[in-house]
């Protein structure tokens, strides 16, 4: 065909003959421009995965991490850090994907490290990251009961953290700066494990858990909200009277700014609580706390750290929070009634997801990570501008997310070259 082509094009001459050829190269261009390939990017998953099991020691404890700035070694954590469940979670993930053997192997292998937190007392509220993004995937994707046993477990394990004077899971049962200990908190962060509950609400004996979750969901609601939907990270509340202290944005700039992995939370929160109840007020309030993130993105769509943060554009940015929203806003698009809105949030997710698979922010051959510019907490000087496993965990579940909503296209138009191409 090649020959043909380039045959028919010497009839014209050689001046004309370039002039085709530049066209060609133009269109082709173009149109890898236009396109965004979904599954190219899970596949680019799937190899660093691939490089990460091969750095990763197997010895039974060690669960990756982060990686630090210019660096290309994993911090290893054990089970009990709250980020443990990640990990495990990109292995089921990459399963999802490939359906390959060795992936199911992988991410069983990595599960099982986490079992001994189905059987310890609560130590924090993390347990639905850890357990549920780990044993949870693996039931969803095998049917293995003993993993459903393991979720059921964990969640009434978590279900002695709850308060009932207050409504709320008690998120860090131990001291912490600025908590005014013993009184009882809550942290933003907490919402993701609700839909652990919600989990064995359905598929377990202890159906009181749904109206735990919803309880949660709803004290939430009511204390952690500015006028203006922005969030704060943690309410203190009087573990006595239930009655609230006061709000604190632990991990943000400062109280009353929008700590963007925060906000993130609340945004993914609310979409889940919506769906497991089909409450309509859950819905509008997504909606309310969705849009105000949105309205003060960076062009580039992937937010700062803090979005009050005093020296913008000069700060971290926080990969992990775009991941964490892209997802949810994913979700957010097929629930939402107004066609309007549902287009803005699936654009906006595509075009984050499309930002975080470029060069600027993909790990390639610096790590073997799947994103960079991550900030865990920067008022601590801690994890600022790093590969975080929770920033590959939201990326590669919104990259899954994003190909189910097209029906599992492998490639879509690209909203990033629309864009530019208006402008």
């Amino acid at each position: 065909m090649k020959g043909i082509f380039r045959a028919r094009l010497e009839q014209f001459g050689p001046s004309m003959s370039v002039l085709f050829f530049a066209l060609a190269v133009a269109s082709c261009q173009l149109k890898q421009k236009e396109v965004f390939n979904i599954d190219d990017q899970l596949d680019y998953c799937a190899a660093q995965a691939e490089r990460t099991i091969a750095l990763t020691p197997d010895d039974g404890k060690s669960i990756p991490r982060n990686i630090a700035p210019n660096s290309t070694k994993w911090r290893f954590v054990e089970y009990q850090d709250w980020t443990s469940g990640f990990w495990p979670g990109v292995l089921w993930y990459v399963y999802e994907h490939t359906q390959e053997p060795e992936w199911k192997a992988r991410a069983q292998q990595f599960s099982e490290y986490l079992r001994p937190l189905s059987v310890s007392p609560a130590n924090d509220h993390d347990l639905g990251f850890q357990v549920h993004n780990s044993f949870g995937h693996g039931y969803r994707l095998t049917g293995n009961e003993d993993y459903k046993k393991v979720v059921l477990m964990t969640s009434d394990t978590l279900e002695t953290l709850y308060n009932p004077n207050v409504g709320t899971i008690l998120s860090w049962p131990r001291p912490v700066p600025n908590m005014e200990w013993p009184q009882h908190n809550t942290i933003m962060d907490n919402m993701i494990n609700l839909e652990m509950l919600f989990w064995a609400a359905k598929n377990g004996d202890n159906k009181g858990l749904y109206d735990l979750a919803v309880s949660h969901a709803d004290k939430t609601m009511a204390n952690h909200f500015r006028d203006d939907y922005t969030s704060y990270h943690v309410v203190v509340y009087d573990t006595l009277t239930g009655e609230k202290i006061k709000g604190v944005t632990h991990q943000g700039y400062s109280d009353e700014s929008m700590w963007a992995r925060g906000q993130a939370w609340a945004i993914y929160g609310y979409t889940m609580v919506y769906r497991e109840t089909g409450d309509e007020k859950y819905l509008d309030f997504a909606q309310k706390v969705t849009n105000v993130y949105l309205d003060r993105l960076p062009e580039d769509m992937i937010t700062y750290w803090d979005f009050n943060a005093p020296n913008i554009p000069d700060e971290p940015r926080d990969a992990s929070a775009a991941a964490v929203v892209a997802s949810a806003l994913i979700e957010l698009a097929g629930h939402t009634k107004d066609p309007e809105l549902s287009r803005r949030y699936i654009t906006s997710a595509q075009a984050m997801l499309e930002e975080l698979s470029t060069a600027a922010y993909q790990s390639r051959e610096r790590n073997s990570a799947f994103l960079l510019h991550s900030t865990g907490h920067k008022p601590n000087r801690s994890e600022i501008d790093y590969s975080i496993i929770y920033a590959d965990y939201y990326y590669i579940e919104a990259l899954l997310r994003l190909k189910a909503y097209y029906n599992n296209e492998e490639a879509i138009t690209s909203v990033l070259a629309l864009n530019e191409s208006e402008s």
